[in-house]
């Protein structure tokens, strides 16, 4: 009973997340992606679930035990991560009750046919109850990512921009009820201008930069070395001291930022970087109380000091050696 009452509802939160504009800002993150994977499974932000927790907050109150209610949430968590992928086709007589990927593959497509279908998380009756079902199609190759893609790199533009979006139709809007249909109503209620204008206001008309393959290297590395450290976090968050908490969260915050800066080539990433990298080394000496690794950030801050200056410059010309 508990398992379909909260995958009804997940029908219902996946689907309004889709239908108003506010829920949309938090999600839209999630179907960013051009490609098809594992990796999109894990493209959330800390909005969508604060959202999708307030669907749930309820359910104890009905008397359903706390050990249950974490067991099936743990459920609708890891399933939908083996349904983002292109690698498994048709599974025959599944399909008719199950989210396979082939049906999350259509619900990730931005083709006309398959747009605002297939919400369900774990069951499929939903949709099809509830006439939003649609079977992927041989003819109708899924094509993934948003109706009108993004092509900006950067952790805050990724996250914010719907609700920049939001705010400028707002503004713009003329009554009381046309404004709260900029925050409650439909996507389709944003005019798809009002992005180009807001990537022209904030870029300045600047075009996405191809990197060479040694900076996507070190972003990779850098990648990497943060999913690490998230992890690391992840299992031992609970045994370690508030400041410790503080600097290895302000290292993954300052990495996803950076991460983005980089892949735009953006001049202002230099400090946040030289930021970074010694919150990681100061975090490595709290954590393992290494004198060497205070030694190192010892270090680390007396070159920052002595050759910030020649060092920004270095990094400003290697950008622009990129950008020809």
């Amino acid at each position: 009973m508990l398992f379909l009452f909260t995958d009804f509802l997940w029908y219902w939160y996946h689907r309004y997340s889709h239908e108003i504009n506010l829920l949309w800002a938090a999600h839209v993150v999630h179907h960013q992606s051009e490609d098809y994977n594992f990796t999109v499974a894990a493209r959330i932000t800390i909005f969508q679930a604060v959202f999708r927790s307030l669907f749930w907050a309820f359910i104890p109150l009905l008397g359903f035990p706390p050990f249950m209610m974490t067991a099936i949430l743990l459920i609708h968590g890891v399933y939908p991560f083996f349904s983002h992928t292109q690698t498994v086709g048709n599974l025959g007589i599944l399909e008719r009750l199950f989210v396979t990927p082939s049906h999350h593959r259509v619900h990730h497509s931005s083709n006309e046919i398959y747009l605002d279908k297939n919400y369900g998380d774990i069951l499929i009756i939903w949709d099809k109850l509830f006439g939003t079902f649609i079977s992927e199609q041989k003819e109708e190759p899924c094509v993934y990512g948003l109706t009108k893609p993004i092509h900006r790199y950067t952790f805050l533009w990724q996250h914010f921009h719907y609700l920049f979006e939001i705010g400028l139709s707002f503004k713009r809007a003329k009554g009381f009820g046309n404004k709260m249909r900029t925050i409650f109503g439909k996507p389709d209620d944003i005019q798809p201008e009002i992005r180009e204008e807001l990537e022209e206001r904030i870029f300045a008309g600047a075009k996405p930069q191809v990197h060479a393959q040694a900076l996507s290297r070190y972003i990779f590395f850098q990648s990497m070395l943060t999913m690490t450290l998230l992890f690391f976090f992840l299992l031992y968050g609970n045994y370690q001291q508030l400041i410790q908490l503080v600097i290895g969260g302000g290292f993954i915050l300052c990495s996803v930022i950076c991460i983005g800066g980089l892949l735009e080539h953006e001049d202002w990433v230099f400090p946040l970087e030289m930021l970074r990298l010694f919150l990681l080394l100061l975090y490595i000496g709290l954590t393992f109380y290494s004198p060497l690794g205070l030694v190192l950030v010892g270090c680390f801050a007396l070159i920052q000091l002595i050759f910030y200056r020649p060092l920004a410059v270095r990094y400003k010309k290697v950008l622009r050696l990129e950008r020809r």
